[in-house]
């Protein structure tokens, strides 16, 4: 036999071992990729673009192909071909759906530059939501461990709506309060245990809890509270189906909302039936502990099924960083920011730490925290909404998210997988720079507040802490310099500010009212309520611009244009959660004024319960509380307001 025939034998023999080989590891891995849904688009439907279909005939080229489209979306961008671009780059995702920077560029072009071409706020936020809907729903679905997506899907949360940039933003912001407010109902409502930072933990834990613990499926739910069952049966007696369990939930936010409504008879009187039948099964006591756990299942089911959120980690992460709401656009930038982190580090190594974009993931969860501080606290009118208003949203800062900000950079948590952050061999250092700055608006606002001693604490955390940046020669003179004057510093430095105005002016208000009329200090309330004034006009007169999109949503409107709406809402937000003894206290000292704004709040907080205190010889509701002169034509004062700026928003207010 010839030295031919012999390589040639041997050629044959590996051939077939190899494919034999071959064919024993496909059948493996054809049941990997089905586990892990791997798969790629191997067939093109109706309504795909056409480079589907080319794409999947192209074989094994198709990654040559999906360049080649790569470079044509990016280069219709670039001319502004925005939905030309967004054909193509849908067609890439159907062809290589992991592949992060398609979902990224695509997401981007929706919320960004289609958006600002089209001219009404309502527009404007469809197309912000389609980015976010696309890289929730579908793009971090296909690469569940991909950085990149969660920071940019964070980074929309954060920068995009609850940032000002945008001449829409004020829109954008009462969107998703409106849209979490039907998802998770209404958050734990205010009172004097939030003064303790652990017990407004403790409470809105136990606000989540019911809906991490609840069954995913109906049929386990009912087997284990069969009165749920009956329920059911009920509501689609009386009421219907409801195919979109988001959409129930809607309606059950709705009816909670008209139920805290001083115009409850009169709206229920243009109510449907089936609609009053639901607001009567909502009020039945009996049927209250069925009602608790149906709710909770399909709040679950929609925060996982639709929203792509787990609500495990949103307890976690409330207990972790504290007392989240999630109106706040800033609640899913930290959420979407923390959960990329968790996920790249399963995957990360000491090896592979590099790869991972851990120090911008990580500046959004630290930008997303200081956003929290900054308007952490909301009131959010959902029935004004609902009824086409331009609805109330008051967002304050909440002390409450300096501790974890605190902590996430001091603890070595975050440093620890960003190195370059870590050594203090470089003069500058981005994260220090955010620290510090964060420290001092916290410092000013606390000063302004009232909370001396807590601001004296932070002023000197910021002065003495080790890591700061060497590379600032007054930063030794500021610190040396009197609390006073270190905050009247700050604030020369940083007026215009939109979030500092809502700091200056509420933190006033706090003062006026806590330290002044709860106080009994007239003179000391009459200084910072006057102080309050003079900033929010100042702010007005400065800041607040037109927009594109019309009169009804300024761009920095981060406060309502009346400084009186402004005042008194903020007391019948506070007056709301205090004690009886301090309500009546604060009540008897304020203004007329300002006490028409509280009236109504302290009927629906108090007069059920002082009306039974009554029977037994308690004081009567008038006398405790008495109705301050023109309540009839304040209320119609202040409805005609808020049908104006409906008005407005609709371009038909008289010029």
């Amino acid at each position: 036999m010839g030295r031919d025939r012999i390589i040639q034998m041997l050629a044959a023999f590996v051939m077939v071992l190899c494919l034999s080989a071959s064919a024993a590891i496909s059948v493996e891995l054809a049941a990997s990729v089905g586990r892990h849904h791997l798969a790629y688009t191997d067939r093109a439907e109706d309504g795909d673009p056409p480079e589907v279909a080319v794409g999947i005939a192209m074989g094994a080229f198709r990654g040559l192909f999906v360049n080649m489209l790569w470079m044509r979306a990016n280069d219709l961008k670039q001319a502004g071909r925005y939905h030309e671009a967004i054909e193509l780059s849908s067609a890439i995702t159907k062809l290589q759906p992991r592949f992060p920077a398609v979902w990224a560029f695509h997401a981007w072009n929706m919320s960004y530059n289609i958006s600002v071409m089209t001219q009404t706020p309502e527009e404007r936020w469809q197309w912000v939501n389609a980015g976010i809907r696309l890289l929730r729903d579908q793009g971090i679905p296909a690469n569940p461990n991909a950085m990149l997506l969660h920071k940019e899907l964070a980074w929309v949360y954060l920068h995009k709506i609850q940032g000002y940039t945008d001449d829409a933003n004020q829109y954008y912001k009462r969107a998703v309060a409106a849209e979490w407010t039907g998802v998770l109902g209404d958050p734990p409502r205010p009172d004097q245990r939030d003064r303790s930072r652990e017990l407004a933990i403790r409470k809105h834990i136990e606000w989540l809890q019911p809906i991490a613990d609840a069954p995913d499926s109906l049929e386990e739910l009912v087997a284990s509270k069969p009165e749920v069952g009956a329920l059911v049966g009920q509501i689609a007696a009386r009421v219907g189906q409801f195919p979109d369990p988001a959409d129930f939930l809607r309606r059950v936010a709705l009816n909670s909302a008209l139920e805290r409504s001083g115009q409850k008879a009169l709206i229920q009187r243009h109510m449907g039936e089936k609609s009053l039948a639901l607001s009567q099964m909502l009020a039945d006591p009996a049927l209250k502990p069925a009602w608790d756990a149906y709710l909770a299942h399909l709040r679950r089911r929609v925060l996982i099924e639709t929203y792509k959120m787990e609500p495990e980690r949103m307890v976690r992460f409330t207990e972790k960083y504290g007392p989240i709401d999630w109106r706040n656009p800033a609640a899913h930038a930290l959420y979407w920011s923390a959960r990329g982190v968790e996920q790249a580090l399963t995957r990360a190594t000491d090896e592979t730490m590099k790869d991972y974009d851990f120090i911008n993931t990580d500046r959004v969860v630290m930008q997303s925290l200081q956003e929290l501080y900054r308007s952490g606290e909301m009131y959010f009118d959902y029935l004004d909404w609902e009824s086409g208003q331009v609805a109330t949203y008051i967002a304050i800062p909440n002390a409450h998210f300096i501790e974890p900000y605190h902590q996430l950079v001091t603890s070595g948590e975050l440093l620890e997988r960003n190195p370059l952050e870590r050594t203090r061999k470089r003069p500058y250092r981005v994260i220090a720079a955010g620290y510090e700055n964060f420290l001092k608006d916290a410092v000013r606002y606390l000063y302004r507040r009232g909370q001396v001693r807590e601001a004296e604490k932070w002023y000197m955390t910021c002065a003495t802490w080790e890591g700061a940046n060497m590379n600032d020669p007054a930063r030794k003179y500021l610190f040396s310099r009197p609390l006073d004057e270190f905050v009247q510093e700050e604030l020369a430095e940083r007026f215009k500010s939109p979030s500092v105005a809502t700091s200056e002016v509420f933190g006033a208000l706090d003062g006026a009212y806590i330290s002044g009329l709860l106080g009994s200090d007239s003179e000391l309330f009459g200084s910072q309520f006057e102080y309050a004034k003079r900033f929010h006009r100042f702010f007005m007169e400065n800041q607040l611009r037109s927009t594109p999109t019309g009169d009804a949503y300024k761009r920095l409107e981060f406060l309502d244009r009346d400084f009186r709406i402004v005042a008194g809402q903020h007391l019948s937000n506070i007056i709301g959660v205090l004690s009886l003894d301090d309500a009546e206290t604060i009540y008897d000292n304020a203004p007329e004024d300002l006490r028409r704004y509280a009236y109504d709040t302290l009927v629906d907080r108090f007069k059920e319960s002082i009306d039974a205190d009554q029977a037994a010889g308690g004081r009567p509701f008038g006398q405790i509380f008495p109705e301050p002169q023109g309540m009839k034509e304040f209320r119609v004062e202040y409805q005609n307001a808020l049908e104006e700026r409906r008005r407005i928003r609709e371009g038909t207010a008289v010029k």
